[in-house]
């Protein structure tokens, strides 16, 4: 017995030291790919959608604060591949661990469910996960811009409403489609796939297109949104945002098709709308037709028991089967 509880009080340590490692090197993973693509704003430069807040937030959501060092290795991780570590760069990993912290504590109080299975889950991941936690890291990140004069005092909104966006939008799109995948069971329901390689068709073909023509046409990504969320829920609909967000913010960062001719400002207003409603449609949609299906099933069980029990009852029944 000794040598079992030995045993496991090693294993348990290693175990959290792998997945503090496992949730660093994810974070790092999606900041250097969140890095690829950049919007120059007032001198300052950030990122249109940062893909570390989403995974932070997810591996909260997940396996609870014990992960908290794992995203702060992360974020310092991120930092030190950018520049060297200084100490006004400390308020830049404050605040980029704090946010998905905050946003955790928040959720949890309005007892957030993972499987995002109700309306109230997907406004509570919006309003207070994304938008409410988020202000934390923009605030410090382009306050300390500010504080060292990296920044004029004048530039402080237009940059710090790209830093806020750019973060609310990771936690946006990249959590629910983590918490989705968490859910993902083997082998899978593939009984639609014909109208999937479709809709992946479809979008594969639109998309690109509209983000790279001068003519606005953005606006006809949203039908295929609907169309994915009807019909796919949470899997099509955010896998949809995903790529469209991804395809505008590659147009934008180029300057090319409805970004052309823009100043740095108009470019990344126009862009951060266009992903924020986007997100918003998609996962507010998924949200309210995944909620409907689940009352819809609990009703066909709820009556299916009750004519179970019915039929249980009048089986019983004395009088049946015998006179009038």
């Amino acid at each position: 017995m000794a040598a079992v509880v030995g045993f496991e009080d090693l294993r348990r340590p290693a175990g959290c030291a792998l997945l503090t490692l496992a949730v660093a090197g994810s974070y790092f993973a999606a900041g250097r790919l969140g890095l690829l693509r950049e919007l120059v704003v007032e001198g300052a430069v950030f990122t249109p959608i940062w893909p570390p807040t989403g995974v932070a937030v997810a591996c909260l959501l997940i396996f609870g604060l014990r992960v908290l060092p794992g995203i702060a290795l992360g974020v310092l991780l991120v930092i030190m591949s950018l520049t060297s570590l200084q100490p006004t760069v400390l308020v830049v990993l404050l605040g980029n661990t704090l946010a998905p912290a905050c946003a955790y504590l928040l959720l949890r109080r309005v007892r957030f469910r993972t499987d995002l299975g109700r309306l109230r889950d997907g406004l509570a991941l919006v309003f207070l996960g994304a938008l409410t936690a988020m202000l934390i890291s923009a605030t410090c990140g382009v306050g300390m811009l500010v504080a060292t004069d990296k920044l004029a005092a004048h530039s402080f909104w237009p940059v710090w409403l790209g830093w806020w966006v750019g973060d609310a939008m990771g936690v946006l799109i990249v959590t629910p489609l983590l918490l989705m995948l968490r859910t993902v069971r083997l082998p899978l329901d593939l009984h639609r796939w014909k109208e999937a390689l479709l809709l992946a068709a479809t979008v594969g073909v639109i998309v690109p297109l509209v983000t790279h023509n001068h003519v606005s046409l953005l606006f006809l990504i949203y039908p295929l949104l609907i169309w994915a969320a009807l019909r796919f829920r949470f899997a099509g609909s955010m896998l949809c945002a995903l790529f469209a967000s991804v395809m505008a913010t590659i147009a934008a960062t180029q300057e090319t098709g409805p970004f052309a001719d823009l100043t740095h400002v108009e470019v990344m207003m126009k862009l951060q709308a266009f992903n924020g409603t986007m997100a918003l449609t998609a996962l507010l949609l998924s949200s309210v037709i995944t909620e409907q299906r689940n009352t819809r099933l609990s009703v066909e069980k709820a009556c299916q028991e009750l004519a179970e029990v019915l039929e249980h009852l009048t089986a019983g029944d004395p009088r049946q089967g015998g006179r009038p």
